[in-house]
């Protein structure tokens, strides 16, 4: 929520004045130096002219996240990156893997992350990737691309090339490996949001990067003019609530198996892996609640159960999706090493789990195996 200056009585935060009625909390952003991110601190009622550390009472209706500005979507893939049988970037292949997931129910996608094997691509066939799926799809969805690196200084690269080339906007993850201090990670988040005016979607994912982004270091950020979402695999849904409630940042489920209760805490929609597979049955559960539906919402939430268990519980998420998008002919092609990609035995598995949570499609795979591009 942004506070716009007032004319009318009001109490004063430096140079502006913003008209509050008791019972209204405010979060208040100190800008630090160049060096040091922002403090933020809650006020209290107004009418008493305390600080404290209460979070401020929700005020946004859940249902209004259907008519939010949101630039990276609502329902978004994190997308594989085709490759040609002898491991090469294909690029063509990659605009048609892109085009059949916005024509079956994305409204945006991301390229060069963890499904889309960006620690084994180039960064120039990340670009090339980039413009190709942008051309494939013009504004039918957003396209946002990863530049998270362990190296602050090539992140901001990877982000400027992305945006001379179009990006609609950037995910950002966490510095791994190094395991730097909150200080650290903010900094560097920060140094990278400032290298383009493109949008920024930060994406905690602990369990990778060994580094959680805390809750102090998201109210911080909160305050930068670029970031403005967060693909949150934390695991942690209080803590995802509490900075929901307490900020103007949207969140997207970044686990497949939380995306119902993401939304129900408040998220406006998923950056997910299955939707690789399941675009429209991923969409539908979001609709379902978005209209109060609930028991629809649940229902899809239980049929896509199988699907997700075999694709995200045993094996990363980027060889089952290629094993399945193989199965069902659209283009996948192998993974880099290190990964392997799925045997058999694992193949059967996920058929098995397609065909019980999408009976559909599981049928319409075997009609179409025997055109299945490697």
């Amino acid at each position: 929520m942004r506070l716009e200056p007032a004319a009318h009585d009001g109490r004063e935060f430096g140079r502006d004045r913003f008209g509050l009625t008791p019972g209204t909390h405010v979060l208040i952003v100190a800008r630090g130096s160049d060096n040091r991110p922002p403090e933020m601190h809650w006020s209290a009622d107004p009418a008493d002219g305390m600080l404290g550390d209460r979070p401020p009472t929700p005020t946004a209706d859940p249902k209004e996240r259907m008519s939010m500005d949101l630039p990276f979507g609502r329902v978004v893939a994190a997308m594989t990156t085709p490759f040609h049988p002898d491991g090469s970037l294909d690029a063509t292949g990659a605009q048609s893997l892109a085009a059949h997931l916005v024509d079956n129910g994305c409204d945006g996608l991301v390229l060069n992350a963890t499904t889309g094997e960006a620690p084994t691509t180039t960064d120039a066939e990340k670009e090339t990737l980039l413009r190709a799926v942008l051309e494939a799809v013009g504004d039918r969805a957003a396209v946002t691309t990863g530049v998270g690196t362990s190296d602050t200084r090539h992140s901001a690269e990877l982000a400027r090339a992305a945006e001379r080339a179009g990006a609609d906007g950037l995910l950002l993850v966490t510095p791994y490996y190094s395991r730097p201090t909150q200080q650290g990670v903010v900094s560097h988040l920060t140094a990278v949001a400032d290298a383009t005016a493109l949008p920024v979607m930060l994406y905690d994912i602990p369990a990778r990067t060994g580094t959680a982004l805390s809750q102090d270091s998201l109210f911080r950020l909160a305050g930068h003019p670029r970031i403005s979402a967060v693909k949150d695999a934390s695991y942690d849904l209080l803590g995802s609530a509490r900075v929901i409630a307490g900020t103007g940042l949207h969140y997207y489920s970044g686990a497949d198996e939380l995306n119902l209760p993401m939304y129900a805490i408040g998220a406006v929609g998923a950056v997910s892996t299955v939707a690789n597979v399941a675009p429209r049955e991923t969409r539908a559960l979001l609709e379902a609640h978005d209209r109060g539906d609930n028991a629809e919402a649940l229902r899809l939430h239980r049929l896509l159960l199988p699907l997700i268990v075999a694709m995200m519980t045993t094996h990363p998420g980027t060889v089952t999706a290629k094993a399945l998008l193989r199965h069902r002919g659209l283009p996948a092609g192998p993974v880099r090493l290190p990964l392997l990609d799925a045997d058999a035995e694992l193949t059967t598995v996920l058929t098995e789990a397609l065909s019980a949570s999408l009976p559909q499609a599981g049928a319409q795979a075997q009609r179409s195996n025997g055109r299945s591009r490697v």
